[in-house]
């Protein structure tokens, strides 16, 4: 009689290996499928998709988007001019530092902005504007710098300056008050 090893071959051992890997695979899929149903349940309710009536929240109606423009107030800019603090202007100008200087000829990433309120747009000599603001042939007066102040990229479509801009009012006629200081 011939003996039969009692040892595994290599054929039964690739193939029993590759099942458990198989079947590792196929658990730990069916654990994130559970994982994501249980979730569904604890986050939607039901799990029906779209259903009101079961829906859990709450209606919290506001005024239409005309309505709340129709209700903002208009603000006068030219009283906030007349009402601008220099000294405060000029903490806001703490923002442009990184990219402008005040000190004629010292230009930045960005022009010098030495005696800039009145000055034609794209005046300064050397400096590579982007073509919107090149061939614009106006002057940057007060309204033109609160504009660009307060959207950049929207006051000047194609614009190099990366900045978002001046949201509130009252820092953008800080800061150009404080600009009609210098260089004057």
């Amino acid at each position: 009689m011939r003996r039969i090893s009692q040892g595994k071959t290599p054929d039964m051992f690739d193939t029993m290996t590759f099942t458990k890997i198989l079947g590792a695979g196929c658990g730990a899929l069916l654990l994130f499928l559970l994982g994501n149903w249980g979730a569904e349940l604890i986050y939607h309710g039901s799990g029906g998709h779209g259903d009101e009536e079961h829906a859990q929240g709450y209606v919290i109606e506001v005024a239409d988007a005309e309505e709340a423009a129709e209700e903002e107030p208009e603000i006068d800019f030219a009283e906030l001019m007349a009402a601008a603090d220099v000294g405060k202007g000029e903490k806001v100008f703490s923002k442009c530092k990184a990219c402008h200087k005040l000190e004629d000829g010292a230009n930045g990433t960005g022009p010098h902005l030495y005696s800039i309120v009145d000055r034609r747009i794209a005046a300064v000599d050397g400096f590579g504007y982007s073509e919107v603001l090149a061939t614009n042939e106006e002057a940057w007066t007060v309204e033109n710098l609160e504009g660009f102040l307060a959207d950049p990229k929207g006051w000047a479509p194609g614009t190099k300056m990366s900045f978002a801009g001046l949201k509130k009012p009252t820092d953008r006629a800080n800061i150009i008050a404080y600009l009609q200081t210098i260089g004057g």
